[in-house]
């Protein structure tokens, strides 16, 4: 399967693509839909700038309420966007470079320091971002971000940092993509302690610590963080859990008050797997081990199990490249 699609519906709201020379009596309520401003990967006989001045003067900017940037119109998050915020009042939802690899591997979407973005738009609600390279946050935070989810190949340890350490009072949801060091990752754990103790964001029920090489570490920080008892649901998907941080998992502070735990894309041996399917499931807990994977071997069949060659001892996260 793709983790790295194009949204169908975003901020509840479904997406509709802003078509090329369209009059604004051919679009519905500004309000009704979240805009996606996408050329295409191919040449188009209006360039972005064109495409950005169309979609401005025939949709009742007041109304929008959120905003999908694709291919070609990805480059306006930066200073075209913010300088449009006193017209953009209503924005509620933004995502940043809705990309699929055809058009841009996820590895190569470059961001930027995205404290101008969030001041520009205090009213922000949720935010979404794909790729990692040049990301940053900032450390004072937002005080009406509700979600914040960040898709990618390699997330710069620093950004990843300023998100655990942020001040994000109503942050209901956080997904992380923490991704390889190869591709511009390696967060450790340690970057993540303000985040796992439960420090800035009071108002915080979901958890995604995602896509990372180093989940059985995760996995045992998680085992006695601060932060879960207040959570709804978990998900340490994507990565390389194997029953190493199961078992942690298994031992450590209760789940069962979980509504959700997703460790889809895993490692996990198949007694495993029935140990935590038998210890949460009974609780109510539903519990996502979809995606059992095996440890990568050699030519000849072999376990790679600390070779260097097959990376995390034969494991590989979902989404790098």
């Amino acid at each position: 399967m793709s983790y790295v699609q194009h949204v169908e519906r975003f901020h509840g709201l479904p997406v509709l693509t802003v078509p090329p020379y369209t009059r604004a009596t051919e679009l519905p309520d500004a309000g009704s839909v979240a805009w996606r401003l996408w050329t295409g990967p191919y040449s188009s006989d209006e360039d972005y700038e064109d495409y950005w001045d169309r979609f401005t003067s025939t949709v009742e900017l007041a109304k929008v309420r959120a905003l999908v940037l694709g291919h070609g119109a990805h480059y306006l998050s930066d200073q075209p966007l913010i300088d449009l915020s006193s017209r953009l009042a209503g924005l509620e939802a933004l995502f940043l470079s809705d990309l699929e690899d055809e058009e841009e591997m996820i590895s190569s979407i470059g961001q930027s320091d995205l404290a101008p973005l969030l001041e520009a738009f205090p009213g922000l609600r949720e935010l979404a971002v794909r790729g990692g390279a040049g990301l940053d946050f900032p450390v004072t935070g937002h005080a009406g971000l509700r979600v914040l989810r960040v898709e990618s190949g390699g997330l710069p340890p620093e950004a990843a940092a300023h998100i655990a350490a942020a001040d994000l009072p109503s942050l209901e949801r956080l997904e992380l993509w923490l991704g390889d060091d190869e591709y511009g990752g390696g967060t450790t754990v340690e970057q993540l302690a303000p985040l796992l103790a439960g420090e800035h964001k009071p108002a915080l029920r979901h958890l995604g610590l995602q896509n990372s090489p180093i989940q059985d570490e995760l996995a045992a920080a998680i085992a006695s963080a601060p932060v879960v008892p207040r959570l709804t649901s978990l998900s340490l998907s994507m990565g390389t859990l194997s029953d190493e941080g199961a078992e942690a998992l298994l031992h450590g502070q209760p789940l069962t008050h979980l509504r959700e735990l997703d460790l889809s894309h895993h490692f996990l041996s198949h007694d495993m797997m029935l140990r935590i399917w038998t210890a949460l499931e009974p609780a109510g807990v539903r519990v996502n081990l979809y995606g059992r994977n095996e440890v990568e071997g050699d030519e000849w069949g072999e376990w790679a199990v600390d070779d260097e060659e097959f990376g995390n001892g034969g494991r590989y996260i979902a989404v790098a490249e």
